[in-house]
């Protein structure tokens, strides 16, 4: 089984597996080209809590219980699950928050880009630039020696943190208490149990597969390693012949769901998160995984995830999509200059971290 997943035509399979599960979800309710979006899911679940007020983005997203419970699951029956803990807390948390604001200006984690570019968005390849780049940087400072320490092994009840914050938010969602959207994308979902069942399935194949987007560029930077991306391939191609399939696939810039076009920010958005992924080790995805199966250092930073979404839309960071109003007026959306001002010092923040962390080798 180990071999499996290590090997290009293993990961490759579950790249389809991921690629099939995502089709489902898309087919029973989640949002046109958003059928899974790590970061949107994290925004859409903070407002469902009430913790932002923009209305159209607060439903709890199942799936996000999936991903965790799923880790923590299959973690614990093959023996992976170690509760752990490194060093620099709050600069884990500080890269989370601005990964999540570099998500929400390009309007998408590095999952949703790809799927995104299996519709046909063209502006989600100008952010696959911008995260290449970032990635790119990271890899600049990872060569140079960046660290932020060891983790080492804590008491094992430690662990369980974020699995039963996963618990409890499902338990919320069940009892009916927590915010939903009306209308806007948090309005649109899978039935509940097929979101959870999907979650689970991410988990489950992530945290065995070590997916993780970034990760998976990174390798192929660093080490000339395309192991990893072949889940990525895989996803992808079964994304595509589900978008063609169904009629969902219009290549160009304009039209696309939930996006905008304002190139140089979906290019700094998705910026800013590629170099954010390697400083912090995961993707937004990988980070949820990561806090299932016991690593608390990855916990900070999803919880530094949260209070990024928090704030971009309590403070205006967030990009608005294009829109068009019942009299047929296009607005074109983009980033406001709150928005853009926030995205430019957090990618300051991140390469001020990365010299500083980083020790240039012999």
């Amino acid at each position: 089984m180990n071999t499996f997943f290590d090997s290009k035509k293993g990961l490759l399979v579950v790249g389809l597996i991921l690629g099939a599960v995502t089709a489902v979800l898309a087919a029973t309710g989640n949002p046109g080209n958003m059928a899974i979006c790590a970061a949107c899911f994290i925004r859409d679940t903070v407002g469902s809590l009430g913790l932002h007020a923009a209305a159209k983005v607060q439903y709890m997203r199942p799936e996000i219980v999936g991903f965790i419970l799923g880790a923590f699951i299959i973690a614990l029956a093959t023996k992976e699950f170690r509760a752990t803990i490194g060093s620099k807390p709050i600069i884990r948390f500080i890269i989370g928050f601005v990964m999540m604001i570099g998500c929400l200006v390009f309007l998408g984690c590095p999952l949703r880009m790809v799927i995104r570019l299996s519709a046909g968005d063209l502006n989600a390849l100008v952010g696959l630039v911008g995260f290449l780049l970032g990635v790119g940087t990271g890899c600049f400072f990872l060569k140079r020696g960046y660290s932020l320490g060891r983790a080492k092994t804590i008491n094992k009840a430690a662990g369980f943190t974020f699995p039963a914050i996963a618990v409890i938010l499902l338990i919320l969602a069940l009892t009916g208490v927590l915010i939903s959207s009306t209308e806007g994308p948090g309005s649109m979902h899978a039935p509940l149990l097929i979101s959870l069942a999907v979650g689970l399935v991410f988990g489950i194949l992530s945290q065995k597969s070590r997916l993780c987007f970034g990760g998976a560029f990174r390798d192929v930077f660093l080490l000339k390693d395309f192991t990893l991306f072949s889940i990525v391939a895989g996803l992808f191609i079964v994304m595509l012949i589900y978008n063609v399939a169904t009629g969902n696939f219009h290549l160009g810039f304009t039209g696309q769901p939930i996006a905008h076009s304002v190139h140089i920010w979906n290019l700094l958005g998705l910026y800013a998160v590629g170099l954010a992924v390697v400083l912090a080790s995961g993707c937004p995805l990988r980070q949820m995984i990561m806090s299932g199966q016991g690593n608390l250092d990855a916990g900070i930073t999803f919880l530094g995830l949260a209070a990024g979404a928090v704030c971009c839309h309590r403070f205006g960071w967030a990009a608005n999509p294009y829109s068009v109003d019942e009299a047929g007026v296009f607005t074109q959306g983009g980033v406001t200059t709150a928005g853009a001002v926030a995205l430019i010092v957090g990618i300051v923040v991140l390469l001020v971290i990365g010299f500083v962390y980083s020790r240039k080798k012999a």
